[in-house]
């Protein structure tokens, strides 16, 4: 991904203008340092890490492609399905990896709590902190309080269990080339620039990246699906979601997107739809 590094300073300054935002809060929102990110606004920083921009352009609510000034791929891919689809957006968890759950297992048998409680103190507190309403460490603290535990550390755990999604990695690196390709997820902060980190998912410069902890918004609210129509540029009878949750999906179609339900339980057969969907 080439990047000029005095034009970028100069549209990032500009993008968190924009945006309303201090340095400080930009440096609060994307997890960065304050010297950071002045360097990079004045060009100081010759290659900033895909990382880092990753995390600038989602506290930003923008592309990596908008961010960097570069020509949108949407608008030079012309790829569309036998069923009008141009743009997909991919959900995260079941989708994209899988096996967070035995976060869970490992939790409990570390602190010797049943896993059921860790389950349900977890989806207690889920919602608020995909919603970026509570940070990572005031997740950890309520889940610990709740469970009676000294400490807890979920982004440890999750990460140590999660994989990739047989098959998918290559799908979406495929769809990357014919389509223009987002990511659309409920995610807690920091999780999804650590699992494009990692490689745990494509490191790949998404045309859209809608995390929730950034944006303030869930799915299945109608906002966020139509907040991720507006990054897209396409209207949504040629978006196709591909999601593990059924809620989600509805949600999409009512508004008139494609839409896929991936069944976890049964990868193979689930990846064998979604090619079939894109006309691999």
């Amino acid at each position: 991904m080439a990047m000029d590094e005095k034009g970028l300073g100069k549209r990032l300054q500009q993008m968190r203008r924009s945006a309303g935002m201090t340095q400080q809060q930009l440096c609060q929102a994307a997890n960065l340092s304050f010297s950071t990110l002045t360097k990079i606004e004045r060009g100081a920083i010759k290659s900033p890490s895909i990382f880092t921009i990753h995390s600038i352009a989602s506290a930003l609510g923008l592309g990596l492609d908008e961010l960097l000034g570069n020509v949108p791929k949407r608008l030079v891919k012309n790829k569309e399905t036998r069923s009008g689809v141009r743009f997909v957006f991919f959900d995260v968890n079941g989708c994209l990896v899988r096996f967070y759950h035995k976060a869970f297992a490992q939790l409990a048998k570390d602190y010797g709590v049943p896993p059921d409680l860790v389950e349900m103190a977890f989806l207690h507190y889920n919602n608020d902190a995909c919603r970026g309403v509570l940070s990572m460490k005031d997740f950890n603290n309520v889940i610990a309080k709740r469970l009676g535990l000294p400490d807890m550390d979920w982004s440890k755990y999750y990460l140590s269990s999660v994989e990739p999604m047989p098959g998918m990695d290559s799908i979406v690196e495929w769809a990357s080339q014919n389509y223009g390709v987002g990511l659309l997820t409920n995610v807690m902060p920091g999780i999804l620039p650590a699992l494009i980190k990692e490689k745990v998912i494509p490191d790949l410069a998404y045309d859209v990246v809608i995390d929730s902890s950034q944006t303030g918004l869930v799915k299945p609210e109608p906002a966020i699906y139509k907040l991720a129509a507006e990054k897209a540029g396409v209207s949504p009878e040629h978006i196709l979601l591909i999601d593990d949750t059924r809620e989600n999906v509805a949600a999409a179609e009512d508004l008139g997107w494609h839409v896929l339900w991936f069944d976890y339980a049964q990868p193979e057969e689930s990846v064998e739809q979604v090619r079939m969907a894109l006309d691999m």
